[in-house]
């Protein structure tokens, strides 16, 4: 199985959309790993906390991917098994990066969520980050606790914001994306074609004010192919529990999409009987909120391996 390493000058081009009309920046076979060097959610322009947002970013062009890396054999209907090995962070100190945007984030004014009150203030918060820890201020640490905020396969036919996530994966912010993990992503086009960036040095649920702690990485992931394996939703699993992601709006229908592909899983690996699931979840089924900011909400539904 290979080694490949895919640095910003390989990639050249990041991407602020998710599709099939990229040329892949690299193909590799089902097993090998790849070394993938991220830039932050801003590509780096934010850099003093002396800076506006506003003044220095252009909509839609944040979230910036790479790749597309093209999987040899992945077809449609397949699935794409991806182990994220380790996220390290990169780059000059202050590398981490958090900040209020204006009209986005979970309590303020946003274009779907309209109010005649003024955005609230532009503020930048630069942080020191690594494997020890984050810096936050002179009493306060944060552990570092990394994990790829987006991350997908490409549609079978549209080009989807870097910003959105939904059924192909995407921008879901969901820290249980983390080292250790696999992720389950279905192929819809030929090669499968990944996109990953957006990594986060850590993130309570929901990524309240709709910006985590962002910061550059080198982030190593294997990938395998599981053939004929459709999948209706993103799936994760890792040595203690199994979950499922929806990503729609409301919230609630998340739940319930994350909840009933959960259900699904079960009674088709687990040897479940349907609504024996159903009621075993309502007793010890765990939900995590992704995030409450994009286009698309996401919740993760869950269950430990120990009732499986």
């Amino acid at each position: 199985m290979a080694e490949h390493h895919l640095t910003e000058d390989d990639q050249t081009q990041f991407h602020y959309t998710v599709g099939p009309y990229a040329d892949p920046v690299l193909e590799v076979e089902p097993g090998d790993t790849i070394a993938v060097e991220t830039v932050d959610a801003f590509e780096g322009k934010i850099t003093s906390e002396e800076d506006n947002p506003s003044e220095i970013l252009e909509m839609p062009y944040l979230n910036p991917q790479c790749g597309p890396i093209h999987v040899e054999g992945a077809q449609k209907g397949d699935t794409l098994a991806i182990t994220i090995e380790s996220i390290e962070p990169r780059g000059p100190q202050p590398r981490g990066t958090t900040c209020l945007v204006p009209y986005f984030g979970g309590l303020t004014a946003t274009d779907k969520t309209a109010m005649l009150h003024d955005p609230l203030p532009e503020v930048v918060k630069k942080l020191e980050v690594t494997t020890d820890g984050i810096e936050w201020d002179e009493e306060t640490t944060i552990p570092y606790e990394p994990f790829i905020g987006t991350i997908s396969t490409s549609p079978e036919i549209d080009s989807i914001g870097a910003l959105t996530p939904h059924d192909h994966g995407g921008n879901m912010d969901l820290p249980d994306i983390t080292p250790g993990t696999t992720v389950y992503l279905p192929v819809s086009t030929e090669g499968g074609l990944v996109y990953l960036g957006d990594c986060h040095a850590a993130q309570g649920d929901g990524e309240l004010c709709g910006v985590a702690i962002e910061h550059p990485t080198t982030t190593t992931i294997t990938v395998e192919l599981i053939e004929d394996w459709p999948l209706e939703w993103p799936r994760l699993e890792d040595d203690e529990k199994i979950m499922s992601v929806g990503s729609v709006r409301p919230m609630e229908d998340a739940a319930r999409v994350a909840y009933r592909d959960l259900i699904d899983w079960m009674a088709a690996d687990y040897d479940f009987e349907e609504l024996e699931a159903y009621m075993l979840l309502t007793q010890v089924g765990e939900a995590r909120l992704g995030n409450m900011v994009d286009p698309n909400y996401t919740m993760g539904a869950g269950i430990s391996k120990e009732y499986l």
